[in-house]
């Protein structure tokens, strides 16, 4: 039997978004409260949890790998504090055009379907930019983005902001 999941972007939606920058060290990792409600919603419901990131800053020297597993470490622990625990962490530490798993191509989350046995058509992918919709329409899965970001591509449900994430997710997980 298929399972189902929600993917969620990291920056911005799982913790704090620094802007144009990147989360280059710990300090600057700040989990929002609004995603740990969020995340108890989802597991309440029955749904894997699975956090899908771009991580173009290893590309560009801005950061190492090393410095991206002790954040997840962090999330990890943070999480587990409050009873919680995500199911996997999958990241793209590639420049664009280098691979299939930056997205908005959907190869993390192809992956993820691969080996955790998910139906990406009863599946859902969050983020805060259009890249993230776009993988999670190529990936099959419905949509939602947070944020204001508009282009060709349109999500299949907007939020304005990562407050109203809980309430949605209880509204519409089945």
């Amino acid at each position: 039997m298929l399972r189902k999941c929600v993917f969620f972007d990291r920056d911005g939606i799982v913790n704090r978004s620094p802007g144009l920058g990147y989360v280059t060290c710990l300090e600057d990792f700040e989990v929002l409260p609004e995603f740990i409600a969020a995340l108890r919603n989802v597991k309440s419901h029955g749904y894997l949890a699975i956090v899908v990131s771009n991580q173009r800053g290893v590309a560009l020297g801005k950061m190492t790998i090393e410095t991206v597993d002790r954040i997840h470490r962090f999330l990890r622990e943070t999480l587990a504090t409050a009873g919680l625990a995500l199911d996997a962490i999958y990241y793209c530490p590639h420049d664009n055009g280098e691979c299939d798993c930056r997205k908005p191509s959907p190869g993390m989350l192809l992956r993820a379907a691969a080996e955790f046995g998910i139906d990406l058509s009863a599946s859902w992918m969050i983020g805060d930019s259009l890249r993230d919709v776009v993988a999670g329409k190529r990936a099959g899965c419905r949509t939602v983005l947070v944020g204001d970001e508009t282009g060709e591509v349109i999500p299949d449900y907007r939020l304005g902001s990562v407050a109203e994430l809980p309430g949605f997710l209880s509204a519409h997980l089945d």
